[in-house]
């Protein structure tokens, strides 16, 4: 039998993709292809099975255009993406039926409720005699890989940071998949314009200005990041106003670029580089093992993704205000530095990271709304919405965390202004109602004289809000609702352990 002859009744294998949206660096795909049969890359939009998190405007956006982007990939090396929608073991049984696919291969993912639906498809498609594999593809290492001494999962940061770090590097990126037999029978797909994804009409304006989405764009601003923005990442990231951020974290959470191409990239122009150099890949690679650290609490302890990890947290005193969180999510609170970050995620899907801490400090400490308000909304309009990301990040702002800001530590807005948008500029590009201001004004316009605010055509309270709170009261309110639930801890605890007393003494 000729070589094209076997080839021809060798059985299929499925590449089940998800967020790993790449040829490069792919396992799964690397692995199928290496078989030397025919091919079938498969996506599945199945929002029930993924949870609530799922269906995020911004990020269904992202989604659309990334499968795209990865369909004319794939079609370039041989085997067009199918893309079916509904339950993942119909949809995976009745392309098996189709094809005769023998195999099903995919990268394994960590969310809890992805973790459920892998070990029950593995186990569903081993009953029917399929040869399921699966590959790590998202991560660095494994979440089970970095544990303490005690082998217990780390809780602080820095231990967690420290200890990632004395591993052998992670192994080298794949290269990507060059060729792909399709089968013979092509499975019918869905268009990916016709998928039930929720878009708005304003999203699918702006987005589009500020973002370019798939493989190739990913690898391009890595590069560009790496020559143009490394050397002063250290400094520079938490302003606004600069461009220094690589803005990869989007590509990453939808796998169009996989974390250790990214970490080997940053490594090697650190290693290469000049003392400034070092300084911005150590800092940025920090901030890889903030993510990783984030799966990590994500694996062991699932229940953070709705849960505080503290739980005495369960009992705080948040305030339910529908139209202070409207305020919060429009960014109409009055302080113009929040207000611009909130209205930049509006329109781009994205802010920076220091961004990220002050208006969730705001939201959580000024205006004490729940954290899980400040993640719904955050999961829903930004691009790299990521539930690992996101709910770590909200917790620890929140204070509820393992490893989390003390919940003495309230952002200052005004002072935070001033630090981070000293001149004013970032506040004028999304705040036009304050860009007349100086810089003296700009940050606290309600403590502008009324000749100044009158000069830049300001009338607070009508052409722009007063500020929702007086950030020094809400600070103390803050502090005592917290100091409250301190002492009911610290009451329960103090009841459990008298409890126990009397029972050892019967």
């Amino acid at each position: 039998m000729s070589s094209d002859a076997s080839q021809h009744f060798m059985a299929p294998t499925i590449v089940w993709l998800r967020k790993d949206l790449r040829i490069f660096d792919n396992a799964a795909l690397t692995a199928a292809a290496a078989k030397g049969a025919p091919v079938i890359p498969l996506y599945i939009l199945s929002p029930d099975e993924e949870g609530k998190t799922a269906s995020s405007c911004a990020s269904s956006w992202w989604l659309a255009s990334s499968l795209t982007s990865l369909a004319n990939d794939l079609s370039g090396i041989g085997a067009p993406l199918v893309v079916r929608e509904g339950e993942t073991l119909s949809v995976l049984r009745e392309i098996i039926h189709d094809t005769g696919a023998a195999a099903v291969f995919w990268n394994r993912h960590y969310e809890p409720l992805s973790i459920v639906k892998e070990r029950n498809l593995k186990g569903a498609l081993a009953a029917i005699g399929m040869d399921v594999q699966t590959f790590a593809g998202n991560l660095l290492y494994e979440p089970w890989q970095i544990l303490s001494s005690k082998c217990e999962p780390y809780r602080i940061f820095g231990s967690f940071c420290k200890a990632l770090m004395s591993l052998p590097e992670p192994d080298l990126p794949l290269e990507a998949v060059s060729r792909l037999t399709p089968v013979e029978h092509q499975p019918t797909s869905i268009p990916i314009d016709e998928l039930n994804l929720a878009v708005d009409e304003r999203v699918s304006k702006t987005l589009p200005e500020y973002w370019q989405v798939g493989e190739s764009s990913a690898r391009k601003k890595l590069s560009r990041f790496i020559d143009e923005r490394l050397q002063g990442y250290s400094t520079d990231r938490d302003f606004p106003a600069c461009v220094a951020t690589s803005r990869l974290s989007p590509h990453l959470v939808f796998g169009e670029i996989s974390a250790r191409t990214v970490f080997h990239a940053v490594r090697n122009a650190g290693k290469n580089g000049g003392s400034s150099i070092v300084g911005g890949a150590n800092e940025f690679l920090r901030q890889l093992c903030w993510r990783e650290f984030a799966y990590n609490q994500l694996y062991h302890y699932p229940s953070i993704a709705d849960s505080p990890l503290k739980s005495e947290f369960e009992s705080f005193p948040w305030q339910c205000d529908e139209g202070m969180l409207a305020s919060w999510k429009q960014g109409n609170t009055g302080y113009p530095l929040i207000d611009a970050a909130m209205r930049e995620l509006l329109t781009t899907g994205w802010i920076n990271n220091r961004m990220r801490m002050i208006v969730a400090s705001f939201l959580v400490k000024d205006l004490l709304l729940s954290w899980q308000e400040g993640a719904r909304w955050f999961s829903e309009r930004l691009v790299d919405a990521d539930m690992a990301n996101n709910v770590l990040g909200w917790q620890w702002s929140a204070g509820c965390g393992f490893d989390c800001a003390k919940y003495t530590r309230i952002f200052n807005p005004v002072v935070q202004s001033a630090k981070f948008d000293p001149s004013g500029d970032y506040i004028r590009a999304w705040v036009p109602e304050v860009k007349r201001l100086d810089s003296k004004w700009i940050h606290k316009p309600w403590e502008a004289p009324n000749a100044v605010l009158r000069e830049a055509n300001i009338e607070l309270g009508a052409t722009y809000p007063l500020p929702l709170v007086d950030h020094k009261m809400a600070r103390q309110r803050a502090l005592h609702a917290f100091e409250i639930m301190r002492l009911a801890q610290q009451a329960t605890s103090e009841k459990k352990l008298q409890e126990a007393g009397d029972i050892g003494e019967r």
